[in-house]
């Protein structure tokens, strides 16, 4: 008489983990343009001109502002591409990120 093998589940378990968002910061100094700063907020961080234009007033006056939430390589990259136009203008704009 044959042996009949018993059926076994397997359980496995899948854990997925979102990547980190981090928070891009965008710093108030006395020398870069208000213009110089909208334009970066429009062609970097893609915002409509009335959102760059009330968030480089919100930089202005309070001395820093939340510019976006990204995960850290595209925030990483909006960050380099904005510091780099801003040093080929010749102005000291600084943009840092924190995690979120």
């Amino acid at each position: 008489m044959a042996k009949q093998q018993g059926s076994t589940k397997e359980r496995t378990r899948i854990f997925t983990h979102y990547p980190k968002h981090y928070k891009v910061l965008m710093h108030n100094d006395d020398f870069t343009p208000m213009d110089f700063v909208v334009a970066v907020l429009i062609n970097v961080f893609y915002k409509r001109p009335e959102e760059a234009e009330r968030l480089m007033l919100q930089v202005h006056e309070q001395g820093i502002a939340v510019v976006g939430i990204y995960s850290y390589d595209m925030a990483l990259s909006m960050i380099n591409k904005a510091t780099s136009l801003a040093r080929d203008a010749g102005h000291p704009l600084r943009i840092t990120y924190e995690p979120e």
